[in-house]
C-alpha cells in the first residue's frame, strides 16, 4: 500500500510535529486496520490553530470549542486510489493536551493521528461497544508504534 500523505501547516501555528511522525502513525494505523491491500490511500492533514479549530468544530459539529482533532471522511474509490478523507488538527489542543496528561507530544500528536485516521475509516466511539473496539485498535497500534496505552490514567 501506498500512501499519498499531504501535509499543511496553517499560518501561525509555531512549532508543528514532524512530517515523518504523522506519516508514519498514519501508515501503521491503515495498516493495522486492514487497509493494506494493494493500491495508494490518499490523506491530507491540515495543522491548524485554536481559532480555526473552533471555527470548524461550531460549523461542523454544532460545538462552539476547539478540539484536537476533526476528521472529514471521502471514502471516495477511484481505480487503484482510495480518497480516503481529512483530518484537522489543532497544535494548542493537542500540545495542552499531552501536558495534561503527562505525555509526550509525539506520543499525543501520533495517538491524535491514528485516532483521526480510524474515524477516516469509519471506527467510532459513541457508545460503549464501539469505543471498546476503537480504543483497543488504538491502543494496539500505539504499541506497534512504541508507545503507552493512551488512555492509561496517570497517577
Amino acid at each position: 500500500m501506498n500512501v499519498e500523505f499531504e501535509l499543511a501547516v496553517a499560518p501561525g501555528v509555531d512549532r508543528p510535529p514532524a512530517a515523518d511522525l504523522l506519516r508514519h502513525a498514519a501508515e501503521t494505523a491503515l495498516d493495522m486496520a486492514g487497509q493494506n491491500a494493494g493500491g495508494s490511500v490518499q490523506l491530507s492533514v491540515r495543522i491548524i490553530d485554536e481559532a480555526e479549530s473552533k471555527a470548524l468544530n461550531a460549523h461542523y459539529r454544532g460545538r462552539n470549542y476547539a478540539t484536537n482533532v476533526l476528521s472529514f471522511p471521502a471514502q471516495v474509490q477511484l481505480p487503484g486510489l482510495l480518497v480516503l478523507g481529512d483530518l484537522a488538527v489543532c497544535a494548542a489542543v493537542v500540545e495542552r493536551e499531552a501536558a495534561e496528561q503527562g505525555k509526550t507530544t509525539a506520543a499525543h500528536w501520533t495517538h491524535m493521528l491514528v485516532h483521526g485516521v480510524l474515524h477516516l475509516l469509519d471506527f467510532d466511539h459513541i457508545d460503549d461497544d464501539e469505543a471498546d473496539i476503537m480504543e483497543t485498535l488504538e491502543r494496539r497500534i500505539l504499541a506497534r508504534l512504541g508507545y503507552a496505552d493512551p488512555y492509561a490514567r496517570v497517577i
